[in-house]
C-alpha cells in the first residue's frame, strides 16, 4: 500500500504571492475584480484585472493551471474571458496608453 501512495501527486495551491497581490488589487479596486488567464508560452501566464472601477492589472503566475488556482482562492475574483462585457469594463486613461506606447510616443 505504500507503493500507491508514493505514486500520488499532489498539485501544489497557488502561489500566496500571487493569491496577495490580486486580492489586494481586487480590493484597491472596487471590492471585486474579473480575472481572465492568458497563456504566454515559456515564460507562464498572465491572469489580468479588471477591477470594479476598470483598472487594468495583472499577476504573473508559473502556467495557466496556476492563475486558474488563484482565481479559484481570491473570492474577490470572478473568472472571464475576452468578451464584450470584459472589455467594455476596462477603462484605460491616457498615461496608461502612453506607458503602453513605450518611448517612441513620448
Amino acid at each position: 500500500m505504500a507503493a500507491e501512495n508514493d505514486t500520488e501527486q499532489t498539485t501544489p495551491g497557488p502561489s500566496p504571492k500571487a493569491v496577495a497581490r490580486a486580492k489586494a488589487f481586487a480590493l484597491a479596486h472596487g471590492g471585486s475584480a474579473k480575472a481572465v488567464v492568458e497563456n504566454i508560452g515559456q515564460a507562464g501566464a498572465r491572469l489580468v484585472l479588471i477591477g470594479e472601477d476598470g483598472a487594468l492589472g495583472d499577476v504573473l503566475v508559473a502556467d495557466v493551471a496556476s492563475g486558474e488556482a488563484v482565481v479559484e482562492a481570491v473570492e474577490q475574483l470572478t473568472a472571464a474571458e475576452w468578451d464584450g462585457e470584459t472589455t467594455a469594463a476596462l477603462r484605460i486613461g491616457p498615461a496608461h496608453r502612453r506607458k503602453m506606447a513605450g518611448p517612441r510616443a513620448r
